[in-house]
């Protein structure tokens, strides 16, 4: 038999004046699912899902909340918060001076106990996307978290790469969160500073927001669409106010001395070529996209090369035996000596048993299930089971490859015999030249930007973390903290 629910119990109950009309409210409490409610008349607030926060008045106490807007009344959030959320406040005028103190301080001590962040250091991106971060901070982000009494330090990115420095310097003792406003550009930046620090261990344990402000927003909405909320700044906002967490894997990638943290994905081929090269039609706006992967699909490059990789359980099958003699594991051991930060989890190269030859049109390996908003490029990718999701297209014909992006919106592009889908702990990108042209060599695009570009490319005379030549990725199971809309698997 199945443990019986415990009853609801009146922790408090009183009259008040309630938005000026005398009645009595009661908040109750269930232990088993931690969950409060403050109910008089007809109406009641959960605490945990609905009640942001709330203030002391003179002899008020003023509840803020999000509530379904089934009357018109409350005060409408900037940004849609759902489909009928809208922020709303009631306020409860006690009878006595014992009571007020009385109920302040339950209320206080409940939301308290939901472990809800009270002080967050919030970066904001002005210049990603449409450059909206900061209207949608004003607007949605803001108002919620003045209604949670959550203090917040605010830092605009000022170039690439600054909200890297800030992290890697940050007083984390002093917050309980960092939140990204922006594209998931500043996340990447923010991880890969936390684990840059010698106190590394500690400092990736801080939880991560993101609210939703730039072009590639896949992060975000990954945690979303996970329990069906649009993607929109004022849900994820409620996430980070919520408090609840989850664990992200991080990968690491690692070239000689080299090394960056990914959360997202690595794309080398065709979707690489369409996300980077088409940063020449920025004009456009998101339609640059489309219009670009028309004319890389009509002109298609294939691109010589070699994936290895180590299977995750159940995809042993994948690709054909590898042969990895002449390699050796120390040479991948020594690559950190000189590190101070994180240095990704050990692997051996014996363990790289299964490998693809190319020539490939495409190689996308991702974290999370959303690429952007409208790219559910990894649909069974979870965040923090260990292992990175591989998709991979070795030849397509021209049109067949056109009607598989325009499935990429449902993740219905996995389920073409064309696509090889499957699970990896580990991986090696050995990258090679275009097959039609090997004078030119392609880009490595990791979380939105370039992390390598061969010679021939677009840019190519331009500076990259690392070379156009092989690379190794591991993956370490929930080496990061997200805030959620709920525990996620």
């Amino acid at each position: 038999m199945g443990q019986a629910k415990a009853p609801v119990a009146p922790v408090l109950s009183d009259r008040f004046r309630v938005n000026g009309v005398e009645t009595t409210v009661t908040f109750t409490a269930t232990a088993a699912e931690e969950e409060g409610k403050l109910i008089w008349r007809e109406n009641c607030l959960s605490i945990e899902k609905e009640v942001l926060g709330f203030s002391v008045e003179g002899s008020k106490i003023k509840i803020r909340a999000v509530k379904e807007n089934d009357d018109g009344g409350g005060i409408c959030c900037g940004g849609n918060i759902g489909a009928t959320l809208r922020r709303r406040s009631v306020t409860f005028e006690p009878l006595s001076e014992d009571s007020l103190r009385i109920w302040s301080q339950k209320l206080q001590e409940f939301i308290d106990s939901l472990g809800r962040p009270k002080r967050l250091f919030v970066f904001l991106n002005p210049y990603g996307g449409k450059k909206s971060a900061s209207k949608i901070f004003i607007d949605s982000v803001k108002p919620l978290l003045d209604d949670a009494n959550i203090d917040y330090t605010v830092q605009e990115t000022k170039y690439q790469l600054h909200a890297k420095e800030v992290a890697k310097s940050l007083d984390i003792l002093r917050y309980d969160g960092v939140v990204c406003v922006s594209g998931d550009g500043i996340l990447v930046e923010v991880v890969n500073g936390l684990l840059e620090r010698e106190d590394w261990d500690s400092a990736i344990k801080m939880p991560l927001g993101v609210v939703p402000a730039g072009t590639g927003n896949g992060m975000a909405k990954s945690l979303l669409d996970a329990v069906g909320l649009s993607c929109t700044a004022s849900n994820a906002t409620l996430a980070i106010i919520r408090g609840h967490k989850q664990s992200l894997d991080v990968a690491t990638i690692t070239q000689g001395q080299n090394r960056f943290f990914s959360v997202l994905m690595l794309a080398w081929g065709l979707i690489a070529d369409i996300d980077i090269e088409s940063e020449k039609f920025r004009w456009m706006g998101s339609a640059r996209i489309d219009y670009y992967a028309i004319q890389r699909i009509f002109r298609l490059r294939r691109y010589n090369g070699c994936i290895k990789f180590v299977a995750a359980p159940g995809y042993e099958t994948f690709g054909e035996p590898a042969d990895l003699e002449g390699e050796t594991i120390s040479e991948v051991k020594s690559n950190f000596v000189q590190h101070k930060g994180y240095c990704g989890p050990a692997f051996h190269l014996k363990d790289f048993n299964r490998k693809i030859e190319g020539p490939f049109v495409s190689v996308w390996l991702h974290n999370v299930p959303w690429g952007g908003e409208d790219a559910l490029a990894a649909p069974d990718a979870k965040f923090s089971d260990g292992y990175l999701d591989l998709v991979v297209i070795k030849d397509c014909p021209k049109l067949t490859l056109l009607s598989l992006m325009t499935e990429l919106n449902k993740g219905g592009h996995v389920k073409s015999p064309h696509v090889l889908y499957f699970k990896v702990k580990a991986f090696v990108l050995e990258p090679g030249t275009q097959l039609d042209d090997p004078s030119k060599e392609g880009i490595i695009d990791v979380d939105g930007e370039v992390l390598a570009r061969g010679k021939g490319t677009y840019k190519s005379n331009h500076k990259t973390l690392m070379t156009y030549d092989k690379l190794h990725i591991k993956v370490d199971q929930g080496l990061a903290t997200l805030f959620s809309p709920s525990t996620l698997s």
